[in-house]
């Protein structure tokens, strides 16, 4: 499997996450000897929570998703590790962060850390998780949200891309959350698009490779030129 990573980006927002956490801590050691300095001033210190609790979450962002090791990209490598060089997965060097391309078709890949259990209410029409921290759940940092938004939004993007390509008819963009916690539990089986372990992931690609769905090497060519351009 051929490996294209924009790392241009992957080192620019490590170091947005290395240094927005370090400004963090200075800014909110500011703000608590600003409060004992200047106590009449309650401005300073409350301006100064604000600023560093806002650069803490900005940290937290950029810090989980390219700054710590094994990267979402890099576990994803590592779980389609095996495919052979028809298939071509992208990482933040097309539309979509992170997209494969071969002969079980075209997959836009959303990995998720969250350990716990992950199901689907039909009903609400939303991915659900029982279990994890709830200390990074108050801060917002280990929550699903809602994919299905995501999902419609990079289809859309990677659709508009592909359509530039001349005399190119575009085929059926496919989704797949992929839980990558090695204590992470999927019984998602009536969601909308493939919910799945990350340990799941090529025995998927490889039984949709020989269905119905499959992509002829003609169109994955095609595509995974149009996308080779790009970088």
């Amino acid at each position: 499997m051929k490996i294209v990573t924009n790392q241009k980006l992957v080192e620019r927002n490590a170091k947005i996450g290395r240094y927005s956490g370090i400004a963090s801590l200075v800014i909110l050691a500011g703000g608590m000897f600003l409060s004992f300095r200047f106590q009449n001033q309650v401005w300073y210190s409350l301006t100064a929570l604000i600023l560093g609790f806002t650069l803490s979450q900005v940290s937290i962002f950029y810090s989980t998703r390219f700054a710590r090791s094994p990267r979402p990209d890099q576990q994803l490598d590592a779980a389609l590790k095996g495919l052979d060089d028809r298939y071509a997965i992208y990482h933040y060097a097309s539309p979509v962060s992170h997209v494969l391309v071969g002969p079980a078709g075209i997959w836009i890949l959303f990995p998720f850390s969250q350990k716990g259990t992950i199901t689907y209410n039909q009903k609400k029409e939303r991915w659900q998780r029982k279990g994890g921290n709830l200390y990074m759940k108050f801060f917002a940092q280990d929550s699903i949200g809602r994919p299905s938004l995501e999902i419609e939004t990079g289809k859309e993007q990677l659709r508009k891309k592909l359509t530039q390509i001349p005399e190119f008819e575009v085929p059926e963009l496919h989704a797949a959350l992929v839980f990558t916690h090695e204590e992470a539990e999927v019984e998602a089986e009536d969601a909308p698009a493939a919910t799945l372990h990350a340990l799941q992931l090529k025995k998927m690609i490889r039984k949709r490779e020989k269905s119905e769905q499959s992509l002829s090497m003609t169109a994955v060519r095609v595509v995974q030129d149009a996308l080779d351009r790009e970088n």
